[in-house]
């Protein structure tokens, strides 16, 4: 059985050559919260063992953002930040590769002015679509990890001695980024070959189609022509294979920007925004959100379609079997990078421009045209269960399942 420092020690080596894939004379840039410490210091470690030239750290703290959120003025959440996404972007235009360790409390800003939230995500998303427009295409390595925190791991396990909260979500993280065995970078080897197998069937289908049903959800996805289906592993610019997210179980594309039609219901609880949004439900007409409720959070999910037009229209459609490591465990995470990879989900917003074929460097207005949504948004919320049934319909109308009671069908 290995220790928490040998765990810690897989985990960081997963981030550095697994997920960023940081290679030699390789700037690398970390964004990470005051929780994520110990295991910052540990990926900064790796990152130069592994060679790169600069490990940039840009560290941030929940508590001193809440304490803005409360006491700043409404037009302060105004201001651009213009001179942290400027670094980001010009890092990125250089080819430098980017990690983002995050502890995040899923209730951080409950309570907060929704105003106040929609101007702070509207400005950074403002200042940073430079950068956002070169991950999406893939053109740079990213990736994204996450360390408990006190609060988080107290919503996660209620029942449990204070003192054995992060303990316990610390086991549980290891354990679905398989960094509590002896040779985690083998394991994920054969785990992305299976994605990419998945992936492969579906790209031969070419389905016109897919149709979910399940309690609550009747939702028919229409998919571009000459689409592709992703999982695992992707390319960037310079040749370099990388993970964005650890854990990943998924294997997804992007749907017919005008193509959704029919009503989908969210299974899991969503945390965006330091807020939770629960029980909710999207009808869609030609593509677009014509209805939206929730039992909690309505208005923080108003506030995220409110983003832009294009936050009113999916950009991904990503399948995840329920017989997946993290639905297996029985835990619900509150945090969208676990949550999702248990769980077949959508995404409002922006497409991956990888997505299609040719659709990497395709300017906006051609990316409209192949039929990829464009956004400054993208939001994954969760409908898979195992009750879930899906059908790919193809060109000629003939139904095939893709997946049965939540899992897949081939």
């Amino acid at each position: 059985m290995l220790t928490f420092k040998q765990k810690l020690e897989n985990y960081a080596e997963l981030i550095v050559k697994v997920g960023a894939n940081v290679q030699k004379r390789q700037t690398l840039m970390v964004q990470a919260s005051l929780d994520s410490a110990e295991l910052t210091r540990c990926v900064v470690r790796k990152a130069y063992e592994a060679g790169a030239y600069s490990v940039k750290v840009r560290w941030s703290d929940d508590e001193t953002s809440r304490i803005a959120y409360d006491l700043a003025p409404e037009e302060s959440f105004l201001e651009e930040p213009k001179w942290t996404a400027g670094e980001k972007i010009e890092l990125a235009r250089q080819g430098a590769a980017f990690v983002t360790i995050t502890s995040a409390d899923p209730d951080l800003l409950k309570g907060v002015s929704q105003q106040k939230m929609v101007n702070a995500n509207k400005t950074t998303r403002q200042a940073l679509a430079p950068y956002s427009a070169l991950a999406r295409a893939f053109k740079v390595s990213w990736n994204l990890a996450t360390t408990p925190s006190k609060a988080w791991a107290a919503k996660v396990f209620p029942g449990l001695p204070e003192e054995e909260q992060v303990e316990r979500l610390w086991d549980a993280i290891f354990k679905m980024v398989r960094a509590d065995r002896p040779d985690p970078l083998a394991l994920w080897e054969e785990h992305i070959r299976e994605l990419k197998r998945r992936a492969a069937y579906l790209n031969g289908k070419q389905y016109a189609a897919l149709h979910y049903i399940a309690p609550g959800t009747d939702l028919t996805i229409e998919l571009p022509d000459r689409h592709i289906w992703l999982g695992g592993s992707k390319q960037n610019e310079q040749g370099t294979w990388f993970v964005p997210n650890l854990p990943t179980e998924e294997v997804y594309t992007a749907p017919k920007r005008t193509g959704v039609n029919g009503t989908v219901t969210s299974t899991k609880p969503l945390s965006y925004s330091g807020n939770m949004i629960e029980d909710f439900t999207f009808t869609f007409e030609n593509g677009r959100v014509v209805n939206v409720t929730a039992a909690k959070g309505e208005e923080t999910l108003k506030g995220l379609l409110d983003t832009d037009e294009g936050a009113r229209y999916l950009g991904e459609v990503a399948l995840v079997p329920h017989r997946s490591p993290i639905s297996e465990s029985n835990i619900l995470f509150y945090k969208t990078l676990f949550d999702e990879n248990a769980s077949c989900h959508l995404a409002v917003g922006s497409a991956y421009t990888a997505c299609v074929e040719g659709g990497v460097g395709m300017t906006p207005e051609r990316l409209a045209e192949a039929g990829l949504n464009v956004s400054m948004a993208h939001t994954d919320f969760m409908v898979g269960s195992g009750e879930l049934d899906i059908y790919g319909i193809t060109a000629d109308g003939t139904r095939e399942p893709v997946f049965q009671k939540g899992n897949w069908a081939f």
